[in-house]
């Protein structure tokens, strides 16, 4: 009974809800980023040949494991204060957090959609070529005409930002009430001998998560 007493009164809290509204503000606007940088150039790898992008995929797809504790420390020798970039006092904020995240995201977005516009342009370039696209304007194209892989992708991508907590614990700090998010969160109090609170976080994070996936395929589907 003590047990979930404990979760009903941090379900009341305050600062409960602030962890969960930041962790999703700090996932989906690094989501938003790597996907409006990822899908375009994963796509444009797979219309243009040029010097050097075989180098590009390969990186890409070499990335897709990048661990996150080390992007944790090398954001954090740019960000601190003795650092090249120390002068944007960006490091402890919940920007250096979505830095963070968003480099993880992104050779995941890039290399998934890499994937999918190699195999539709194989499919429809010479179509779309004939009908004066040009490859500019065919990237756009062949993103929306592969939207359901687009769409796994970013997912894909907002996966990992979401789960992630090496990285911004270390460029976050964890500061109650402004970069605690909720897996770093469930680490702290997992420590500390809560666990009725970190399983009330875990259920949550896996049900936002769930619900966001669900309801972005549903809505494609609707679309298509």
């Amino acid at each position: 009974m003590a047990d979930f007493a404990t979760l009903a009164d941090a379900l009341r809290n305050r600062e409960f809800w602030q962890i969960i509204t930041l962790s999703l503000g700090v996932s989906l606007s690094a989501t938003t980023v790597a996907a409006i940088v990822g899908l375009p150039v994963g796509v444009a790898l797979a219309i243009w040949q040029f010097p050097g992008r075989g180098m590009i995929i390969v990186a890409a797809n070499a990335l897709l494991g990048l661990p996150p504790v080390v992007v944790g420390l090398v954001l954090y020798l740019l960000l601190s204060h003795s650092g090249p970039l120390g002068w944007l006092g960006l490091l402890f904020t919940p920007t250096a957090m979505v830095i963070g995240q968003t480099l993880l995201a992104l050779p995941i977005v890039t290399a998934l959609a890499h994937r999918a516009g190699d195999e539709y342009w194989a499919a429809y370039g010479d179509a779309l070529m004939d009908l004066g696209a040009g490859k500019i304007r065919a990237v756009t194209a062949i993103i929306v005409m592969a939207r359901a892989p687009m769409l796994t992708a970013v997912l894909a991508g907002f996966g990992r930002t979401v789960s992630e907590v090496g990285a911004i614990i270390i460029v976050g700090g964890n500061i109650a009430g402004y970069t605690r998010t909720m897996t770093t969160a469930i680490v702290l109090e997992t420590g500390m001998g809560n666990l009725p609170l970190a399983l009330g976080l875990g259920l949550v994070l896996i049900g936002l998560t769930t619900m966001i996936c669900a309801g972005a395929f549903a809505l494609a589907g609707r679309r298509k």
